[in-house]
């Protein structure tokens, strides 16, 4: 059966998404990119625009869950509540969608594709320009992509161990 998940990385500034399909052992990047957000707009215009556009994914490719990055400790608490927001407009878009949502770690997203939990975004960025055959421009659909592929790859274990 063929299996859709879309990505995301959360940002203020640039969120990243990356769209899958897996049928089998085959998996096939149907989107990827970013939705960057001019620095001078305010936070509630980004936080609308970064809902419309997955809306518009979300229609466009009908995934069938949504795979969202987990926030790691922010360096400071302001970037920590932003962060907090974006992920609550990325909850409600899948949310309004009907679409199950996924929460994975970073540590748990770099050992999944890469094999080390501690790995670099450009290690990060390889594995997942390998593991999909592409080419990413950007680390931010490159972490997105990154943790549908692990959703996918979870997906599978969890299926092959029930």
């Amino acid at each position: 059966m063929n299996q859709v998940v879309l990505g995301v990385d959360p940002g203020s500034l640039n969120t990243g998404f990356g769209v899958i399909s897996a049928e089998g052992d085959r998996l096939t990047p149907l989107a990827h990119g970013r939705i960057s957000l001019p620095s001078r707009s305010p936070l509630e215009v980004r936080l609308c625009q970064i809902y419309d556009r997955l809306k518009e994914l979300i229609l466009e490719y009908r995934p069938h869950t949504l795979a969202l990055e987990e926030i790691f400790l922010a360096a400071n608490v302001k970037t920590a509540f932003t962060l907090g927001q974006v992920r609550g407009v990325v909850l409600l878009a899948a949310t309004q969608a009907l679409l199950p949502v996924h929460l994975y770690p970073p540590l748990v997203v770099k050992k999944a594709v890469v094999g080390y939990g501690r790995a670099s975004k450009s290690q990060v960025k390889l594995m997942v320009e390998k593991l999909l055959g592409l080419r990413v421009t950007n680390h931010h659909a490159a972490d997105a992509l990154a943790v549908g592929v692990c959703h996918l790859f979870q997906h599978r274990l969890l299926k092959y161990y029930s």
